[in-house]
C-alpha cells in the first residue's frame, strides 16, 4: 500500500472538542438567545449541553453534526423561523467563538509540517464550516500546508456521506486506494469506506465507540502517530533480505 494523501477530520482530530467547543458554544448560545435565560436553557437542552462541565453529551448533534443538523433545532428553542439567516448568524459566531478558544491536540504544526515534507498532498474534510476551517488552521500556523479544505458548506454534502472525499479523488486524480482519511467518529469512517478510502481512527475525541476498531482499517491514539505509521507501512512494503532465493541451475558437466 502506498500512501499518496491524508485527508485529516478537524474537530476530535487536530483540534480538541471539548476544549475549543465547549466554551464557545456557550457564548454562542449566550449571544444567540441575546442574554435571556429560558432561551439558553432551550438551547442546552436541544445540544445536549452540560452546563456545569462546560461540555457536550457525546448523544449531542453538535458533537459530529453541523449547522444544517442542529440549525432548525436551535431556530425551534429561539422559536425563530428557521431560515438561512439563522445557519448564518450561527456560523459566522462559531468562527470567532470557535477561534477565541482554540485548543490544538499534539502539535499540529509540526506534525503536519513533517507530514507534507513527506510529499503527501493533505486536505482537511470537515463537518465545520468551510469559512471556520480556513480561519482555524490558519491560527494554527498550518494552512500553507493544506491543498485541500472543505467543510459541510462547500458544495459537496457533510459525511457521513463520501462526498467530501470524492470530490478530492476527483479534483487531485487519485485512486482510493491511494488516499486514508484521518478521523474521530463513525461519521468519519463511515465517509472513508463509502469513498473507498483507507480509514485510520484516532481515540483522541469525544465520540469513540468500543467497536470503533471494527470500522475502521486501523486505530491509532493521536494523529500525532501518522509517521509512524506511515513508516510501518514502508517498511512492511519492502522484501524482506531474509526472503528465500532459489539456488541458481549450473549446467551438469
Amino acid at each position: 500500500m502506498t500512501i499518496r494523501a491524508i485527508l485529516l477530520d478537524k474537530d476530535g482530530t487536530f483540534v480538541d472538542f471539548d476544549r475549543t467547543w465547549g466554551p464557545a458554544a456557550f457564548r454562542v448560545m449566550l449571544r444567540m438567545a441575546k442574554g435571556d435565560r429560558a432561551g439558553i436553557e432551550r438551547l442546552m437542552a436541544v445540544s445536549h449541553f452540560d452546563e456545569a462541565a462546560m461540555r457536550f453529551h457525546p448523544t449531542s448533534p453538535l458533537v459530529a453534526g453541523s449547522a444544517a443538523d442542529y440549525g432548525p433545532l436551535w431556530a425551534e428553542a429561539l422559536e425563530l423561523p428557521f431560515s438561512s439567516a439563522v445557519t448564518d448568524e450561527m456560523e459566522a459566531l462559531f468562527v470567532e467563538e470557535g477561534l477565541a478558544g482554540l485548543t490544538p491536540i499534539g502539535d499540529p504544526a509540526g506534525a503536519i509540517g513533517a507530514l507534507k515534507a513527506r510529499g503527501l498532498t493533505l486536505g482537511v474534510v470537515t463537518n465545520d464550516s468551510e469559512k471556520g476551517a480556513r480561519h482555524q488552521t490558519a491560527r494554527l500556523g498550518i494552512d500553507h500546508h493544506f491543498d485541500y479544505i472543505v467543510g459541510w458548506d462547500s458544495g459537496h454534502g457533510r459525511k457521513p456521506a463520501p462526498g467530501q472525499i470524492t470530490a478530492f479523488l476527483d479534483a487531485f486524480g487519485m485512486r482510493p486506494h491511494e488516499v486514508a482519511m484521518i478521523g474521530d467518529s463513525l461519521h468519519d469512517m463511515h465517509a472513508a469506506r463509502a469513498a473507498g478510502v483507507v480509514a485510520v481512527g484516532v481515540t483522541s475525541g469525544p465520540l469513540v465507540p468500543d467497536d470503533f476498531h471494527l470500522h475502521a482499517d486501523v486505530v491509532l491514539p493521536s494523529f500525532m502517530e501518522l509517521g509512524g505509521w506511515l513508516d510501518g507501512l514502508a517498511a512492511a512494503a519492502q522484501p524482506s533480505p531474509f526472503a528465500k532465493v532459489s539456488p541458481s541451475l549450473t549446467p551438469s558437466s
